[in-house]
């Protein structure tokens, strides 16, 4: 059995660690709604970018000389997975579920006989993903927006993105990341970039549309799309940045609010212990004064 000051030092040391995960809860409530109100900004003009380029392509499909970022190379044998998680821990698992989608993924383009390619963005997806596939990593970005995310983050890891391709060294990107949906959950998402995907509500519109409306661009849909389709990718890069800044903090606020929770618990639980072994010694002791007594 644990003796008193063994008791009083665990006591000591939980209710230390209480006052950090408190804290840290406190801090990542304060950043949470800022990240949350970029992260919503953002969605209505990176949906509505999607929608016309949706449109764009839709009237393009089977034109000849079309951007290969919207008409791919004619190719998937290089697959690149772009995983978007956090430099710090302490959130849940909000880094381990998109470590563990990016390394279902990349199994199974394996398995299809398929070569991958992985670019992570954070330290923590960087540290487990090394482990099995260090020697598919060919890039990794730190300390993203650790003073303030900004949109010239996202166009650096696309410009980066863009001359990968352009270069030949892969056929398809895929970005992975948390998309936040409340403080308790988030969502793994993965989205391709590369070649342009055509959303589903895009491609309803244009075919229920198209034959309403009839649209002339000046210049044409191709140069349009070849100025638009790198802008897009920056867009919708930053827009899994602020997805995932948003999902980081709501996932740290709720694991550090559950550590608070069981941190005072197991105070309850030690301080019962602490004083039932107090008890005990000072019953034992008046016993053997009592019996000494008697003795005597």
């Amino acid at each position: 059995m644990a003796s008193l000051k063994d008791l009083r030092n665990r006591i000591a040391s939980v209710k230390s660690t209480q006052k950090i995960t408190s804290a840290m809860k406190m801090v990542a409530a304060a950043k949470l709604r800022r990240a949350q109100e970029q992260a919503e900004a953002a969605r209505p003009y990176a949906e509505r970018m999607d929608r016309m380029l949706g449109s764009l392509a839709a009237s393009l499909q089977g034109r000849a000389g079309v951007s290969p970022m919207l008409a791919g190379t004619g190719d998937n044998r290089v697959h690149l997975l772009v995983a978007v998680t956090s430099d710090r821990g302490l959130c849940g698992g909000f880094n381990t579920s998109i470590v563990r989608r990016t390394r279902q993924m990349a199994n199974e383009l394996k398995e299809a006989g398929k070569t991958v390619k992985i670019v992570c963005v954070g330290r923590k997806g960087r540290d487990l993903l090394r482990r099995d596939w260090g020697d598919a990593i060919v890039g990794s970005y730190t300390d993203i927006g650790r003073r303030r995310l900004g949109f010239e983050d996202a166009d650096a890891i696309a410009g980066k993105v863009t001359e990968m391709f352009e270069a030949g060294e892969f056929d398809v990107c895929t970005m992975i990341y948390n998309r936040f949906k409340s403080v308790i959950s988030q969502i793994v998402t993965a989205q391709q970039l590369i070649p342009f995907a055509l959303p589903e509500s895009g491609a309803e519109e244009s075919g229920a549309g198209a034959s309403a409306a009839v649209y002339s661009y000046e210049p044409d849909e191709a140069e349009i799309l070849a100025d638009l389709l790198p802008r897009n990718l920056a867009v919708q890069v930053f827009r899994g940045l602020l997805e995932s800044a948003a999902s980081e903090h709501g996932a740290r606020m709720s694991a550090m609010d559950n550590a608070t929770r069981n941190a005072g618990d197991m105070i309850k639980e030690l301080t019962l212990t602490y004083n039932r072994t107090r008890q005990a010694q000072i019953t034992k002791e008046l016993i053997e004064i009592i019996s000494g007594a008697e003795a005597l």
